[in-house]
């Protein structure tokens, strides 16, 4: 198992996932990734939806257009 700095959580497959409400999921995949940052559209699999995070805009060095 490993976790991508603020990405999916990387599972050696095949996996078995349990949901909340009994359901079960399961990848065949050699490699899985589960999402931890909960912006995935095909929960539990991640979807790569944590590379559109923004990062706020610090100010500094930034030019405004006149």
């Amino acid at each position: 198992m490993w976790q991508e700095p603020g990405g999916p959580v990387l599972i050696e497959g095949p996996v078995e996932v349990v949901m909340e409400d009994g359901t079960i999921l399961r990848s065949d995949r050699p490699m899985v990734a589960l999402c931890t940052c909960r912006r995935s559209h095909i929960q539990p699999w991640c979807d790569t939806s944590h590379r559109d995070r923004r990062r706020p805009a610090s100010g500094a060095g930034e030019r405004r257009a006149q």
